[in-house]
C-alpha cells in the first residue's frame, strides 16, 4: 500500500516504545524488511554524555542520529516514522527535528494531537494520530480539515490490551469492562471514510494492542483493518535497542506479573509488575533523584516516581529500580527472533488465515 507516496510493502507497524526501546537499530531492521519501523523520541539522548546537563539538546541530536541510523540500515525500503508524544515538554521540537531529518512519518498519541499538521507542514512526511475510541477520531480528523486542510494520512486505532500509556479509563481497565477493538473499528473506519472521499485517497487503519500472530492480523484485515501495529512483539528480539536485561524481564513474565499502574504522565499503563510497582503498590513514594523536564504537566514534587528514572533503569535491565511497559500477551514470549524472522513468521501466518 501507499502513504503519502512511499510503498508500505507488507501491512505490519512496529510501534514506538520509549526510553531507548525502539530506536534506530530496531527501526532500521522492521524498514528493511517493508515495514514501518518507529523510533520513540521521548529521551532519546539517554545515552549521550551531557543528557544531565542540557537534556532538551541530547535529546534533539540522538534523535537525528537514530533516524539517520534506521535509513541507513533500510536502505530504501519501508518506512522510518517517529513515535511522538503529545504529554512531552519537548513534542513540538521532536516532530519538527524529526521532520527535517527526513522521517518519513510521525505518529503521536499520549494526547490529543491537534497541532501535528502544523508542526509537520507541507513536506513528504505522513501524519498518523494514535487513537482509542471514534470519539477521539473525529475530534482529531475534524480540527485538521478545518483548521489544517489536511487529513491523516493512516490512523493506530490502540486497544485495550497495549503496553504503556493507555487511552482508557483506568477504572475500565481494571474491571475489564473496556471495548474490544472488534467493537472500536467499524465505528473508528466509519469517521475515517468522509475524509477519504474529500481528500481522494485511502486512510489505512492499523489496529494495535494485544495483536501477537499474523492469524490476529486476518482477523482484523478481514474486518478492515489495513494491517497492526505491534511493540511488546519486537522487544524479543536480536536486533531491539534494548539491553538484553530488559528483554530477559519480559521474557521471564507471564500475564499474571502485568498490572496498570498510573504514570506520572497523567495516564494509566500496562507493567510488568517488578520491586518498584510493588512499593509504589504499597502507597510509597520514590522522589525524583534529578528532573529532565520530559512531562508537561509533571510537578516533581508531587509525583510518586520518575518516569523517565523508571524507563532509562529498565532499557539498562535494572530490574530493581526500572518500570517495563508490556502489551497483555506478554506470558506467550518465549524466545529471541531476528526481525526478519519474525516478519516472515507474521506474514506466512496472516497469509494462511486470510
Amino acid at each position: 500500500m501507499q502513504i503519502r507516496g512511499r510503498e508500505l510493502a507488507l501491512p505490519i507497524l512496529q510501534g514506538g516504545m520509549g526510553v531507548g526501546v525502539s530506536m534506530g537499530g530496531l527501526a532500521g531492521a522492521v524498514a528493511a524488511c517493508g515495514g514501518m519501523g518507529t523510533i520513540s523520541t521521548a529521551d532519546a539522548g539517554y545515552l549521550e554524555p551531557d543528557f544531565l546537563k542540557n537534556p532538551m539538546e541530547a535529546n534533539l541530536r540522538a534523535l537525528r542520529q537514530e533516524i539517520s541510523k534506521a535509513k541507513e540500515i533500510a536502505r530504501g525500503m519501508g518506512l522510518v516514522a517517529v513515535n511522538a508524544m503529545v504529554a512531552t515538554r519537548q513534542y513540538a521540537q521532536a516532530v519538527k527535528t524529526a521532520v527535517a531529518a527526513g522521517v518519513d512519518a510521525v505518529v503521536s498519541g499520549a494526547g490529543l494531537p491537534l497541532e501535528l499538521p502544523a508542526l509537520v507542514g507541507e513536506g513528504e512526511s505522513a501524519i498518523a494520530p494514535i487513537v482509542s475510541s471514534p470519539r477521539a477520531a473525529r475530534l482529531i480528523l475534524k480540527t485538521w480539515d478545518r483548521k489544517y486542510g489536511r487529513t491523516a494520512d493512516f490512523v493506530v486505532l490502540e486497544g485495550k490490551d497495549a503496553g504503556g500509556h493507555l487511552g482508557f479509563d483506568e477504572e475500565q481497565l481494571k474491571t475489564r469492562t473496556c471495548p474490544t477493538l472488534e467493537e472500536l473499528l467499524p465505528a473508528v473506519l466509519a469517521e475515517v471514510r468522509p475524509y477519504e472521499e474529500k481528500y481522494g485517497h485511502p486512510i489505512p487503519v492499523f489496529v494495535a494492542g494485544g495483536v501477537y500472530t499474523g492469524a490476529d492480523m486476518a482477523r482484523y484485515t478481514k474486518l478492515g483493518a489495513a494491517g497492526a501495529q505491534l511493540a511488546t512483539r519486537f522487544i524479543a528480539t536480536y536486533e531491539c535497542d534494548a539491553s538484553q536485561g530488559y528483554k530477559d524481564v519480559l521474557l521471564q513474565a507471564g500475564e499474571e506479573d502485568l498490572t496498570i499502574i498510573h504514570s506520572p504522565v497523567g495516564m494509566p499503563g500496562r507493567a510488568v509488575r517488578t520491586p518498584l510497582i510493588e512499593k509504589l503498590e504499597q502507597g510509597l513514594r520514590v522522589p525524583p533523584k534529578h528532573c529532565s523536564q520530559c512531562i508537561t504537566a509533571c510537578k516533581p514534587a508531587q509525583i510518586p516516581f520518575c518516569i523517565t528514572h523508571a524507563l532509562i533503569q529498565a532499557v539498562k535491565g535494572n530490574r530493581e529500580e526500572g518500570l517495563f511497559f508490556s502489551g497483555s500477551n506478554v506470558g506467550k514470549m518465549n524466545r529471541m527472533y531476528h526481525v526478519r524472522e519474525l516478519m516472515d513468521e507474521l506474514m506466512n501466518e496472516w497469509r494462511v488465515s486470510q
